[in-house]
């Protein structure tokens, strides 16, 4: 039932993802992506709200997990790199430059490619 759970959640979430991207793709013209950038940051606000209000597993696994696992990872980095500042400032910084710096080099040797 655990990956029930998790599947539809991912599946709401990616349709909202899109449908947000679509809408604000016809607010702007620009290059900018704004979609991304708002979807990220809802991501980021709601996974954090989420984990700091509920233990219930299966709203876990539906929300936390399924919804906001296919709407954005963004909103997990997030939530870690919190967490790793409130107990670990060592491994926050370590985590918060790998994270970043390894995406980037990654996404640029997977363009490159």
């Amino acid at each position: 039932m655990t990956f029930v759970w998790i599947a539809a959640g991912a599946f709401i979430g990616a349709i909202c993802r899109f449908a947000i991207s679509q809408v604000m793709k016809q607010w702007s013209d620009s290059s900018f992506p704004f979609a991304t950038l708002f979807v990220n940051v809802l991501g980021a606000f709601g996974l954090g709200y989420l984990y700091a209000h509920t233990t219930h597993q299966t709203i876990i696994l539906f929300i936390g997990v399924g919804f906001f696992g296919s709407f954005t990872t963004f909103s997990t980095i997030n939530l870690e790199l919190v967490r790793l500042a409130m107990n670990d400032r060592i491994r926050f910084g370590l985590y918060l430059v790998s994270t970043y710096l390894f995406g980037l080099i990654a996404a640029y040797i997977g363009w490159s490619i």
